[in-house]
């Protein structure tokens, strides 16, 4: 990442380049994350996100929209789900953020303590790992909830080789 930031926002875009940014928006159910999956890999390799992070971003994306699916509420199946994939690029490297909008039940992701992970299949439990996946997979993550609607934004930087 270029050492040239306008700000300490880690999707702040470095001087002299290039941001692009991508929206769509979905329905809270399975069908729907297919297609934002997809979605987001092709605007993602479109925009020259280096494959190994498109997959990365895809698979936050798929843990969120399943947390929200899952813990949102009657308001987040009730309302539309926005995405807003913004991508910067320049000579020597780049960002690709994923900002994700519902009017589920407010949640802040950062809030939950990292959960150990189990030494032994016998201390393992079905689920619960989503938050983990998407620590490990993005190399940053936010959230704020305004007008009634959670905003959780996740993303990837690279070095140009």
């Amino acid at each position: 990442m270029p050492s040239r930031l306008r700000s300490s926002d880690p999707r702040a875009s470095a001087e002299g380049g290039s941001s692009s940014a991508d929206e769509l928006t979905v329905r809270a159910d399975g069908e729907e994350v297919r297609r934002a999956s997809s979605w987001l890999d092709a605007a993602c390799r479109e925009r020259g996100v280096p494959p190994a992070l498109v997959d990365r971003l895809v698979l936050c994306l798929n843990e969120v929209l399943a947390n929200v699916i899952v813990h949102g509420g009657a308001g987040a199946l009730a309302q539309p789900i926005g995405l807003v994939l913004e991508v910067t690029a320049d000579p020597h490297g780049g960002l690709a953020g994923v900002t994700v909008s519902d009017a589920g039940v407010a949640f802040d992701p950062r809030s939950v303590a990292p959960r150990a992970l189990p030494k032994s299949l016998e201390e393992a439990s079905s689920g619960g790992l989503g938050l983990v996946m998407i620590r490990r997979h993005a190399d940053w993550l936010e959230y704020r909830n305004q007008g009634g609607r959670n905003h959780v934004t996740f993303g990837a930087r690279w070095k140009s080789p």
